[in-house]
């Protein structure tokens, strides 16, 4: 969790809705029983504690080493020093962009991954967009249809957009690649509207819609 954005400024601190963005994906998590800790490497403690947020039973706040800091540094990076720091059987790993991501969601990638992991076929879950429309080149050229023999988009192979929400994987697994992605993945998709990832100001005010829908929802519910 970064003090600064390039795009969004200090969007990880921002109110959305009510309260700031990071308490949106941080309550998700908690609410999660099979969760032991949630781990937060960040360069912004201060910040957090302003927020009202500070170390607890469940909660590890790790200070961003200076090296690790800056918009350049790959999350391998900083994954590979969690890691060293914390002993786990299972890593999950999310952002604080992605605030719309639910605990049932969460819970069902979990649970996908324990059973594909147990089965011997798979050692790495990541999250995905399931696609499945026309695509062309820049030069108009079609990628994934013919325009001659025109098919109902419900037709096409379906493509699958890593969509950066969520990564599951082991100790072994991170070894094997240096990455959040092992060598034997399993995809998982989650819901278009729990997909929202912040990066652009036109993603800001996309999570603000989506929040909105989710809060009256759950007020309806109520």
């Amino acid at each position: 969790m970064k003090a600064n954005s390039q795009r969004v400024k200090r969007k990880n601190f921002r109110p959305l809705h009510g309260k700031p963005l990071f308490a949106w994906i941080l309550d998700s998590l908690l609410a999660i029983e099979d969760i032991d800790a949630v781990v937060i490497n960040t360069d912004a403690r201060d910040i957090l504690a302003e927020n009202g947020l500070t170390e607890g039973p469940r909660v590890i706040i790790r200070d961003r080493r200076p090296e690790l800091c800056g918009d350049t540094v790959s999350m391998n990076l900083i994954l590979a020093d969690d890691i060293a720091a914390i002993e786990a059987d299972t890593y999950l790993m999310t952002h604080t962009t992605n605030p719309m991501l639910s605990a049932d969601t969460i819970r069902g990638a979990l649970s996908l991954y324990h059973e594909k992991q147990g089965a011997g076929q798979a050692d790495s879950l990541f999250t995905v967009n399931h696609i499945q429309t026309r695509f062309y080149r820049a030069d108009t050229s079609p990628v994934n249809h013919d325009p001659d023999n025109l098919v109902q988009t419900q037709d096409l192979e379906p493509w699958f957009e890593e969509n950066s929400c969520l990564y599951i994987f082991s100790r072994e697994s991170f070894a094997a690649t240096n990455a959040r992605i092992g060598r034997a993945p399993v995809m998982y998709e989650t819901p278009g509207l729990e997909s929202v990832d912040i990066d652009t100001p036109d993603d800001w005010d996309l999570a603000c819609a989506v929040a909105a829908i989710k809060t009256n929802s759950a007020r309806a519910a109520e």
